[in-house]
């Protein structure tokens, strides 16, 4: 089949095709809702859908073929493919910059996962947002969002992935304040872009440094060709930047704080559920925030260069893993509680990162990927069925009306807390396991404590949501509806990657191979993490015991009390009530933050810049006092200009006096 297709088709032009197709829908349909807007029409939904979600839909294909294409290669060969420059895009004497793409085992796992959970996030928006009268708008700007993630994944150097970055950051404010007219989303949508903008300027601290380290440090052109942002160039001249890892490495790491929400730059992400449910779940699940994870997965050869940053990376990720774990635990809105799931989530797979467990987090960010989009979609499903309702405190009994979103929504549930068989079970032990087998008992303590809550404030929403009596009335109860067949058959096909997406990386000690490991041992190496790691198999087989009793201990106890005992948690609230409001607040981080650095900056900003520098001094003396001036000066010389012959001898005469006066006296 694929002889077949590469008769008519070249891999470069694959390859170039997977980008360009969301860029292409997402042009097609922003121009269709432009003009619809200008002339006061409506486009026809059937043809935004069919742009909408057919260009994914290709960008899936195309990936997948240039996916056979190299695990057709022998394993030795560990298969890389370059598209090699489209265009030079900067072009300096000390600076070149390709437009390229870059395939190899960790681009095309992430080019799979963003195109193929992506696909069906746009598939589930067709029923969820059929109603909207942004509907072509919205599809426009989810392809754009694909079309910058995508570019990020692939892209062959570090000035094109910051362009995929920067991208998806914009598309971020976008799609979160999709519905402007509402001050809360907008402000939401607002606080994720300069949020990140700190973050950013990290980012860009750590590229300069780059540069000036290897433009430096006198290497042969013929070897760079003044690539310096080329990964293959960072990678073959990274000895050079050994003196200057750890400060790279941190101002990178600050970037990816931002992206992918981690302490302190987490508190964009909560608020960020003011957009439409899918937008949430393509955001957490399959695009942006794994961008963080990713670009220190691509730069590994960097990170490993500074064990300083490395536990930095790792320390990081578990405390924000456990600090969002706390904050989940009672939270009412069913999206902010995924929300936090997320960001403690992401604390796993930085802690992979940091332990050396490279391939561990990309395992995990992949069955997340799964889960997590399947959570979302469920809410999704419940706030649709619901009439827009998402405290959970008024949920109950849903699965009597909603049978498929119940038991896909509880087969996330379960994915997630790490419960055997279910894919996140697989991910998550791959990176406690690696942790403890390294030496770092204290990460991987926290790590055990941060699951055993996520299985805890899971079931806590699984009990209040689909178990129980009814809470929201009979009135409300009877509109109840199960979502249409386009929502549900997304929800199926994603709680089916959700229980067997794991088993490509079920390890040895449980008689598998882990594939996925062995896939991207050709971008990570054999690291220190796994040596003697098969001499361990009865201790991971104990931790993973220990790991699923663990959760399902807590999975158990959650339900039953929230299903069955629900005055339970409301005295113990009581009971531990300085605790329950620290937790419930969220410790007062955004009011901290508020009081702290934005009132202040508000209040330099109005009262100095505005109110001092730029209305009284700019504005006064600058360009109204050059104005006044001007002025000045022609009062003075219109008064001179009387039109009287005798006044203007009279000034002449002056004049000659003066003069004779100078030069004589």
């Amino acid at each position: 089949m694929l002889d077949f297709i590469y008769k008519y088709i070249s891999p470069q032009t694959i390859a170039w095709l997977i980008v360009a197709f969301p860029l292409a829908g997402a042009t097609v349909n922003g121009l269709r809702s432009l003009v619809a807007a200008r002339f006061g029409k409506e486009t026809l939904h059937p043809l935004t859908s069919a742009i909408g979600c057919g260009m994914p839909i290709l960008s899936f294909l195309f990936t997948f073929i240039i996916f056979l294409t190299l695990i057709g290669f022998p394993e030795p060969q560990q298969p890389t493919m370059l598209t090699g420059p489209l265009f030079q895009w900067i072009l300096d004497k000390t600076l070149i910059v390709d437009i390229g793409l870059k395939f190899d085992q960790l681009s095309l796992v992430m080019g799979l996962i963003v195109t193929g959970v992506g696909s069906l996030i746009h598939l589930y928006s067709m029923g969820y947002m059929g109603h909207d009268k942004g509907y072509t708008r919205y599809f426009s700007y989810l392809n754009l969002f694909l079309f910058f993630m995508l570019l990020l994944v692939l892209a062959d150097n570090l000035v094109l992935l910051f362009v995929g970055w920067e991208g998806v950051g914009l598309c971020s404010y976008l799609l979160i304040g999709f519905w402007f007219e509402d001050q809360e989303k907008a402000a939401a949508g607002k606080k994720a872009f300069i949020v990140n903008r700190i973050g950013d300027a990290g980012f860009l601290l750590g590229m300069f440094l780059i540069y000036t380290t290897l433009a430096g440090a006198n290497l042969s052109a013929v070897d760079h060709g003044w690539r310096f942002f080329s990964f293959e160039v960072i990678h073959q001249y990274s000895a050079y930047l050994l003196p200057y890892a750890t400060p790279i490495c941190l101002l990178l790491f600050v970037g990816a704080c931002g992206k992918s929400a981690q302490i302190p730059l987490y508190v964009w992400l909560p608020d960020a559920m003011a957009g439409p449910t899918p937008v949430s779940a393509l955001i957490h699940a399959a695009t942006m925030v794994t961008a963080g994870i990713y670009m220190i997965a691509r730069l590994n050869f960097l990170y490993v260069l500074s064990p300083t940053t490395m536990m930095v990376v790792a320390w990081t990720g578990a405390l924000t893993a456990i600090f969002a774990a706390t904050i989940a635990l009672t939270q009412n809105d069913i999206k902010k509680i995924l929300a936090y799931s997320t960001i403690s989530q992401l604390g796993y797979m930085f802690l992979g990162l940091g332990v050396g467990a490279f391939s561990g987090a990309i395992f995990h960010l992949m069955t997340h990927a799964f889960f997590k989009a399947l959570l979302f979609l469920g809410a999704g499903s419940v706030i649709h069925g619901m009439h827009g309702e998402q405290d959970i405190r008024n949920y109950g009994g849903l699965k009597e009306k909603m049978p498929i979103t119940a038991w896909t929504f509880v087969i996330g549930a379960a994915a997630i807390s790490g419960i055997a068989p279910l894919s996140g079970f697989f991910s998550k032990d791959e990176i406690l396991w690696q942790a403890f087998h390294g030496g770092h008992t204290l990460l991987w303590l926290i790590g055990f404590l941060g699951a055993g809550m996520t299985a805890f404030y899971m079931f806590r929403m699984v009990g209040l949501t689909f178990f129980g009596d009814p809470q929201m009335g009979t009135s409300k109860w009877m509109k109840v509806h199960e979502s249409p067949p386009s929502m549900a058959s997304v929800l199926l096909i994603l709680g089916f990657l959700s229980v067997v997406g794991g088993w490509i990386g079920i390890p040895e000690a449980l008689g598998g191979s882990n594939h996925l490991h062995h896939w991207l041992s050709g971008v990570f190496g054999k690291t220190l993490v796994h040596e003697g790691m098969g001499e361990s198999h009865a201790g991971e087989i104990i931790l993973a015991v220990v790991s699923v009793l663990w959760a399902l201990h807590f999975a158990i106890l959650a339900s039953v009390i929230y299903a069955q005992r629900k005055d339970w948690p409301e005295k113990v609230a009581a009971r531990f009530h300085y605790v329950y409001e620290l937790l419930v607040n969220k410790y007062w981080i955004d009011e901290l933050y508020d009081f702290a650095i934005v009132r202040p900056l508000l209040f330099v900003s109005r009262n100095v810049l505005w109110g001092f520098v730029d209305e009284k001094v700019i504005d006064k003396y600058g360009v109204m006092g050059t104005g006044q001036v001007v002025l000045f000066w022609n009062r003075c010389i219109t008064a001179l200009q009387t039109g009287v012959v005798q006044q203007y001898l009279l000034f002449f005469v002056i004049g000659a006096i003066l003069l004779i006066w100078r030069y004589v006296f």
